[in-house]
């Protein structure tokens, strides 16, 4: 009886150097733990965004419209300003002609209101990064898109690995009828384009938001997930680990997600990251094409989408600021895929 016992630690320890020999690849790799950084940077602008500590004022007009990037500049009055009512002196009214006037009463009152109101902020002549039509800080809608292209990519990501994992370990373990119905759902998933795929769906439900672009994404691509997971569990259900756990009696579910799960979780993690890189890109084509976010949430797509019309007018910087961290985000998420592929691959060790 005291040798099972004595096991026990030795498959502890083995199981926990597993994750340290990866720890030690990964932290090897200059490059992968550089992308790292970058993606933790994103991932900082995205949280500190949604709690409002920064870009909370993206939506103000704080510059002219189509201010150039450089440095601020000397602020102007704000043009939607109206000018100061003239005196009372200067007016002739419908009372002065012997006519009475049903509304003067009320256009006094709003006389005496403009009179009184604080004339609106000056607007800057210069931004950071330049302008919008509007007159808004493209630096500011750059970190509210950040927020929201990151929080799309990486929710539908988990819900395609969850999904992706679910199916794939039923189809996998059970295998026969559970196996070919998951099959035949993989092939219908499969047979239509996936950018297609998600704009019927998106045609189709005919709301905007951030949810459902995530339900469409995330419901629409966990089809290559699926496969891997699936090849994974009829390779493992074999090995000589999952028959003892059977021997001694445990479940299904108990040798499916306790005893197998955490050998091919390698596989659905490097999955995970790259479907964040592929959900970002495809956010901003939904967004671009007008079936993204609502008019009252900025993406990186929405951004793209209105810099199309400014770049035939020369005015480039809010379509390279969009771009610019989008590429950074994707490269250095890519990157960051690979390094961790390399560092959870077994036979690496």
């Amino acid at each position: 009886m005291s040798a099972p016992a004595s096991t026990l630690p030795g498959l502890e320890e083995g199981a926990s150097s597993l994750w340290s020999l990866a720890w030690q690849r990964f932290i090897a790799d200059r490059l992968g733990v550089a992308c790292a950084v970058i993606v933790a940077l994103y991932l900082a602008l995205a949280v500190a965004s949604g709690l409002g500590l920064i870009a909370s004022t993206w939506s103000l007009e704080t510059g002219i419209s189509y201010a150039p990037p450089g440095r601020p500049g000397a602020a102007v009055p704000n043009p939607s300003h109206p000018p100061a009512p003239e005196t009372q002196a200067a007016e002739t009214s419908a009372e002065d002609l012997g006519v009475p006037d049903p509304i003067g009463a009320e256009l006094a009152e709003v006389k005496r209101s403009l009179a009184a109101a604080p004339p609106p902020p000056a607007r800057a002549t210069s931004l950071p990064l330049g302008g919008d039509k509007w007159g808004r800080d493209v630096l500011q809608k750059t970190i509210k898109g950040t927020q929201t292209s990151v929080l799309v990519g990486l929710s539908a990501a988990l819900v395609a690995a969850l999904i992706g994992t679910l199916f794939g370990a039923q189809a996998g373990y059970y295998g026969g009828r559970t196996d070919a119905f998951f099959n035949w759902l993989y092939s219908v998933f499969t047979s239509i384009p996936y950018l297609l795929l998600i704009l019927a769906i998106a045609a189709v439900l005919n709301q905007k938001g951030t949810t459902t672009v995530v339900m469409i994404l995330g419901l629409t691509g966990w089809t290559g997930i699926f496969r891997l997971v699936r090849a994974e569990y009829i390779k493992h259900k074999q090995r000589e680990y999952v028959l003892a756990a059977s021997a001694i009696g445990a479940s299904d579910l108990s040798r499916m997600y306790v005893h197998i799960l955490p050998n091919v979780s390698h596989v659905v993690l490097v999955q995970l990251s790259l479907h964040v890189v592929l959900f970002i890109k495809s956010e901003v084509i939904l967004s671009f094409l007008g079936f993204g976010v609502g008019v009252d949430t900025v993406s990186w797509g929405s951004m793209i989408n209105e810099a199309q019309s400014e770049l035939l007018n020369g005015r480039w910087w809010q379509l390279a600021a969009a771009t610019g961290a989008m590429a950074v985000l994707v490269t250095a998420f890519s990157l960051l895929t690979d390094s961790l592929r390399d560092a959870l691959d077994p036979r690496l060790g």
